[in-house]
């Protein structure tokens, strides 16, 4: 009973700070996480007030660990990476190997280890997934050639982190005897990876698409979400217990085979938000790693670590991308862009605690180099812009299209039912691109086939908004049931110019669709016209006959907002 109460009060406890302080920050404009890290701070044993099990919440905190890189694996795109892997994988090679060798070199003078040294520079050199996404996203850098970039180069971080996640055990000799060699351990621990990668990437594509198609057709979503977590948590379980090899590996290789399905969208959108909650654990269970008491005698050791984080590593990548003759503007964005650590530097840091590879002043330093970059990042990439203009070279017109943002254009239609399937086909005839959103999985496949994009998951999730490229999107149209207020909301604050076609059954639900942010709404004022019309052309009503009958009907039956306005 004592230890489900730990439980209960680590889980209400960390996650109410971790509320409080991310909504904190959040107001602040700054990233939640700082107030995640900030709340394991508050609750964690080295400040007075609410004390949680340290113990617990870093069990927690492993299942954020795996749901993280199921998502990472999800998101993970070679063609994406192969359209940038000029830049991305030349830049983040030198890069992390540039910021390795400085955090090597300062750790050398506090007199660590080369080997302490060398995980310690490997862990700060790896940028955060969720502090770039979402900085890149807030200046609307997402979409363009820079963003691109930088999104590419941190795939290429994220593949080094879960190598090294693979082959740190074996090569600091963990689990070796005495008989034995690291050299032999990980050739050993090499070929069980291998043979784990290898059983994953040829049975699961075949039999997880299976398994998801066969679920979805139950129609119940709660089945959908609980099978993509046993999917995530199995192979990762499977990974470490039969394979001995990383369970964050095992995770990051599932979220591979359902990110290239059909399911990739709605797995995101729906099963990963449980991702988000036990990720906030991870980061609180970071925080609570930090002795305030100890913050003097960990300073300098911090100081020089922040320098190498947000001086060293952009430097490097500034004159790598420099190097490569691309444009300063790209150049100047991806440097501050990855001048910061997060959630990859603590899966490295905190297994190399675990080996006995990093000493207990690590833990302290990269808590507080956390908390400052995440805070500073999204203020300096405000200087994009003016250091852009003030250091660049002229350009040609042609360097300047690459520097733009994709032209926008497509029109986002949600339902492909009989109404969609006039839409889709209607703006095709205008050469205008569409997006379908539907829940049929057959019809969005039939729609990939005949060359259309579409996207298999439910338009009420912010997500799968985000993967129509709702952004830069010109319009979007409910072509099927009428949508809850909270979606039209959040479409009209991720795209406040967007052009929103919806229906509604009530006249008077059209003033507050109207407010939410639909800027067309057709309601059954369209009905009741179309009937008046055909009556009175039926009987042989002249033109100007119905033209009057038209104007009075909808005078008659007026709503701002809606199309008979």
């Amino acid at each position: 009973m004592v230890h489900n109460v730990d439980l209960i009060l680590t889980l209400a406890g960390g996650l109410a700070a971790a509320l409080v302080l991310g909504f904190v920050t959040q107001r602040l404009r700054l990233s939640p996480m700082v107030g995640y890290l900030l709340a394991g701070v508050v609750v964690g044993p080295y400040t007075p007030g609410m004390d949680v099990s340290t113990e617990l919440a870093e069990q927690l905190a492993e299942v954020g660990v795996i749901l993280l890189m199921f998502g990472v694996g999800i998101h993970f795109d070679l063609k994406d990476l192969l359209a940038v892997r000029k830049i991305a994988v030349p830049g983040a090679l030198l890069q992390s190997a540039v910021a390795t060798l400085l955090g090597l070199g300062v750790t050398l003078l506090f007199g660590w280890s080369v080997e302490a040294g060398l995980v310690y520079g490997l862990a700060i050199s790896v940028a955060s997934t969720v502090v770039l996404l979402r900085v890149l996203a807030d200046n609307h850098e997402l979409h363009t050639p820079a963003g691109h970039a930088a999104v590419g180069w941190l795939l290429v971080e994220d593949l080094l982190t879960v190598v090294v996640l693979v082959l740190l055990p074996p090569l600091v000799g963990k689990g070796t005897t005495s008989g034995g060699s690291v050299g032999g351990a990980l050739g050993l621990a090499l070929l069980e990876v291998a043979g784990f990668v290898a059983f994953t990437l040829i049975i699961g594509p075949r039999l997880i698409p299976r398994l998801l198609t066969y679920v979805a057709k139950t129609g119940s979503r709660e089945l959908f979400t609980l099978t993509v977590l046993v999917i995530a948590l199995g192979l990762a379980v499977s990974a470490a217990t039969v394979f001995s090899a990383s369970m964050a590996l095992g995770a990051f290789l599932a979220g591979m085979v359902v990110g290239q399905s059909d399911f990739s969208a709605r797995a995101a959108s729906e099963a990963l938000p449980l991702r988000d909650a036990f990720a906030v654990l991870f980061f609180v269970s970071m925080g609570m790693l930090f002795d305030p008491a100890h913050l003097l005698d960990h300073l300098p050791l911090t100081l020089a670590t922040l320098g190498v984080v947000m001086i060293g590593k952009p430097l490097a990548a500034l004159a790598v991308v420099l190097g490569l003759r691309y444009p300063a503007r790209t150049a100047i964005a991806v440097a501050i862009a990855l001048s910061q650590i997060g959630e990859f530097t603590f899966m490295v840091a905190t297994l190399a605690t675990d080996l006995a590879v990093l000493p207990p002043p690590a833990s302290q330093a990269l808590v507080l180099v956390a908390i400052a970059s995440i805070t500073l990042n999204p203020l300096l990439f405000k200087l994009v812009t003016p250091l852009s203009r003030r250091y660049a070279k002229p350009v040609s017109p042609e360097s300047e299209d690459q520097e733009r943002p994709p032209a926008a254009g497509h029109t986002i239609v949600v339902g492909y039912g009989p109404v969609g399937r006039q839409v889709v086909a209607l703006l095709r005839e205008h050469n205008i691109e569409p997006t379908v959103v539907d829940l049929n999985l057959d019809a969005v496949r039939t729609l990939r086939e005949a060359g259309i994009r579409a996207i298999y998951g439910d338009a009420s999730q912010r997500e799968i908004l985000e993967t129509a490229g709702i952004t830069t999107a010109r319009g979007l149209v409910f072509a099927s049931n009428e949508p809850p207020f909270e979606t039209i909301k959040t479409a009209a604050e991720l795209n406040p110019k967007l052009t929103m076609l919806t229906r509604t059954t009530y006249l008077r639900d059209a003033p507050e669709l109207r407010e939410a942010g639909a800027n067309v709404i057709v309601t059954e004022a369209e009905v009741a016209l179309a009937m008046t019309e055909r009556i009175l052309r039926g009987l042989g009503a002249t033109p100007e006959q119905l033209d009057r009958a038209r104007d009075r009907v909808r005078a008659e039956i007026r709503v701002p907002g809606t199309l008979s306005s």
